[in-house]
């Protein structure tokens, strides 16, 4: 984290944020929901997906591209699978309301699904599955952008797919497991940011147009001759994340009956959340045991480095969290200044930010 960033009360960073999504044009609780669930995203440590995208989100609600009212309308129910199309509505606020009433029907059903069409950008999805986690369930989430194409399939060098991302978070008595991957090695977001500061990446994590691996982000950047990022398992094992890419397609657009076969032109995501309830399986007490007995072996694994100890990923954002609340949450300068911009032109008090 920059030595320039302050540091301030999460739950007024929320609120700020909140304030600044209604003004722009979303109702209350979208723009409350918007607000929490980004300061969340920044105190786990994942700021690619914080409050930096703040500014994309109010100008795709500012331009009508992000729906500011309304309900998802529901497609199919069956009580356990529901198909959702969410009319381009907040990303984050949509997965909230999906994620609560999963949690309505999980003692009936034990384990509930959805499929969703049209979605806005979901932002990080370990954010989202800890909402199951912090209730004791299990949440498996996917999500593909169909009007994004970055990815190209292994052994082409056309970009097809979108990152792709998949998680699953599951609890554990310590501090819940939070798996967020990608198909790609590097996401859009780590792109943008390394090829505005003029940056290369440490490693040759994309593909030029030739299909030539590189380390130059503006590759992707290019309206012609554009490159690709590269797929997980990189030019030897690019199968394998060719495999991940292909099983969200299949999770996301496939059963929502919605994807690039539509050509959607808006920044948007489907998406598959599945929820489980381990007291439907061989019941609560009986997974934990066996979860907690998979983190002490993890965590007694020797490590390759004496000072860097095996670690279950979820651990690094609990000890973030404790740190956000009680030191605040801290927010680079750059980014205080482009919201306190915002704030500026749409009339929002930005005290918070000093």
């Amino acid at each position: 984290m920059s030595e320039t960033a302050i540091r301030r009360p999460g739950q007024a960073l929320a609120r700020f944020a909140a304030a600044l999504f209604a003004a722009a044009g979303l109702d209350a609780g979208k723009a409350e929901a918007m607000g929490r669930l980004l300061v969340l995203t920044d105190m786990m440590g994942r700021r690619t997906h914080g409050l930096v995208q703040a500014g994309a989100y109010l100008d795709q609600v500012e331009r009508g591209l992000m729906e500011g009212a309304g309900e998802p309308e529901t497609l199919r129910d069956t009580g356990g699978t529901i198909v959702w199309d969410g009319g381009y509505r907040p990303g984050l606020w949509l997965m909230e309301r999906a994620l609560h009433l999963g949690f309505e029907r999980l003692p009936q059903h034990g384990t509930v699904t959805f499929a969703i069409r049209r979605s806005h950008h979901i932002g990080s999805l370990a954010t989202l599955a800890k909402q199951a986690t912090d209730r004791g369930y299990l949440a498996i989430l996917a999500s593909s952008g169909p009007h994004t194409k970055i990815v190209a399939p292994f052994g082409g060098k056309a970009p097809l797919f979108s990152p792709n991302p998949f998680a699953i978070g599951f609890p554990a008595s310590e501090a819940p497991v939070l798996v967020d991957i990608s198909a790609s090695i590097t996401t859009v977001s780590m792109t943008r940011e390394k090829a505005a500061a003029g940056a290369l990446f440490d490693h040759p994590w994309l593909l030029d147009h030739e299909g030539r691996p590189t380390r130059d982000p503006l590759v992707a950047e290019r309206a012609e001759r554009r490159g690709s990022l590269m797929l997980l398992g990189g030019e030897e094992a690019g199968h394998k994340g060719f495999g991940l890419a292909l099983m969200v397609e299949a999770l996301t657009g496939g059963l929502a009956g919605h994807g690039r076969r539509e050509a959607p032109t808006r920044w948007g995501a489907n998406v598959f959340l599945q929820l489980l309830d381990p007291e439907a399986f061989a019941g609560r007490e009986a997974f934990l045991a066996q979860m907690d007995f998979l983190a002490e072996q993890v965590h007694a694994n020797p490590p390759i480095d004496p000072a860097a100890p095996v670690r279950l990923p979820g651990e690094r954002a609990a000890r973030l969290i404790a740190e956000a609340e009680e030191k605040g949450v801290a927010v680079p300068a750059a980014l205080a200044d482009s919201l306190r911009g915002h704030a500026a032109r749409l009339g929002v008090d930005a005290a918070v930010l000093g």
